[in-house]
């Protein structure tokens, strides 16, 4: 990758060389200027210039302030969809004679003329990541201009092309990794914080801990997710059980758990575009064939809108007592709502739809429709300032058994009731009851 880069490097010099981007005929304003390389790098027909100008078309958007680039996004949207007369004319035609040939013309001209220009865009030296930045800026300025949507759908109809399972590479990190990756591990955990280099260390250095991530091959020290395992002799029922500085540490021979306790998408612009069922599934075969007794593969994992949710769906006993920030400090009134908190949790995790179908909770969303069955909810599982904010403490472990995934992926695809276990199925029961009260006092169920 080394000696491609450098490749393309000499040859974008070489292109620089041969021409000169203050030569725009009809472009004064820097817009303007913009757009026309834009249009000169469709119509290059030389590879240095071309890389050349894909270079220098990126140079200038990262010098661009959040305005200009809401003006970029939308020459892009203007400028550069299909061409609307030989669509039309491209469609006609297929309508009259419906054969291969105007199918095929009619699908190369419906494609937006952005699209090329990503594409040539990508080919320069580190095209692949000034892309992902360049939609991580859209999707920041997507919900105050949804009109930009168009240009947002072509670079993820491009990034799931370009990031599909057959480029990944899963690789383990351990403490020998190089330390420019591991700073990015720090950075990017997203689920619990890793405080400094001695945390890090006591997630991936001893033997019953692991952490695997996968890598593109043009981002080659830029980890696209990763997950956190902790090997175990049972069932996680708290993040402190694996967090713990004092806690003992396994040999991996004699677990028979793993629990993957973290995963964290480190790309803001490829959000939408799935790793997270192919890593975990990787990494349950890495981890069998590396440690054939292992019998459970668990995760444990947040409810991260099981909070903001209760708050518009609260059963009385409960209200009263979530008003004290350190009620679960006393042990007397966490005992007396127990049970209502986590009969709440459970159904919120497998009964309210949003209008379009869906559970409401994403991590829910997304364990369940790999294909796991909900497990067990867990009490006061996370008591840190973050956890108790998002969800009063409950963390959910999703069970992935091997012959049991693929029924309950369909079954959860077909809207059926979501695979639970039978006392998670008796808690969401006594939640619906507990939330019918709710709604009958007043409540919003």
């Amino acid at each position: 990758m080394s000696f491609l880069g450098d490749m393309l490097a000499a040859i974008t010099e070489r292109g620089r060389s041969l021409t000169d981007f203050t030569a725009l005929p009809q472009a004064t304003t820097p817009a303007e200027q913009t757009a026309a390389l834009c249009h000169n790098l469709l119509r290059s027909r030389g590879e240095a210039i071309a890389l050349a100008t894909a270079a220098e078309i990126l140079r200038r958007y990262r010098k661009q302030d959040r305005a200009q680039r809401i003006g970029f996004f939308r020459m892009l949207l203007d400028e550069f969809g299909p061409d609307m007369e030989p669509l039309v004319a491209a469609a006609r035609a297929f309508s009259t004679s419906p054969d291969e040939r105007a199918a095929e013309a009619l699908h190369r001209l419906s494609e937006p003329r952005r699209q090329d220009l990503f594409r040539m865009l990508n080919q320069s030296a580190h095209g692949t990541a000034e892309l992902i930045r360049m939609r991580a800026d859209l999707l920041d300025v997507l919900p105050d201009h949804p009109e930009l949507e168009p240009v947002d759908k072509d670079f993820q109809h491009l990034f799931r092309s370009w990031f599909n399972r057959g480029f990944l590479e899963l690789r383990r990190i351990d403490w020998d990794t190089p330390a420019a990756i591991l700073e990015r591990i720090i950075r990017y955990e997203a689920v619990h914080e890793i405080k400094d280099w001695d945390d890090l260390r006591r997630r991936i250095d001893p033997p019953d801990r692991r952490l695997y991530a996968f890598f593109h091959p043009r981002l080659r020290d830029e980890p696209l997710i990763f997950v956190e395992v902790a090997l175990a002799r049972e069932m996680a029922g708290s993040i402190d059980f694996i967090l713990s500085p004092e806690r003992k540490v396994l040999d991996a021979h004699e677990a028979d758990t793993a629990v993957f306790y973290s995963i964290s998408d480190c790309q803001p612009g490829l959000r939408g575009i799935s790793f997270g069922n192919f890593l975990i599934k990787q990494v349950v075969e890495e981890l069998r064939a590396d440690l054939p007794q292992l019998k459970r593969f668990v995760t444990l994992s947040p409810a991260p809108l099981f909070a903001r949710w209760l708050a518009q769906n609260m059963p009385p006993d409960i209200g009263e007592a979530l008003q004290d920030a350190d009620w679960w400090r006393d042990a007397r009134k966490a005992a007396s709502i127990e049970q209502s908190l986590t009969a709440s949790a459970a159904w919120y995790l497998t009964g309210p739809r949003s209008a379009a179908g869906r559970l409401l909770d994403p991590v829910a969303r997304f364990h369940l429709g790999n294909g796991a069955r909900l497990e067990r909810i867990n009490w006061l599982a996370n008591t840190g300032a973050a956890g108790m904010a998002s969800s009063h403490g409950i963390m959910v472990n999703y069970l992935y058994r091997l012959g049991d995934i693929e029924r309950n992926h369909e079954t959860y695809a077909s809207g059926q009731a979501v695979a639970a276990s039978a006392p998670v199925r008796r808690l969401a029961a006594t939640g619906a009851r507990l939330l019918e009260v709710a709604d009958t006092n007043g409540g919003t169920s």
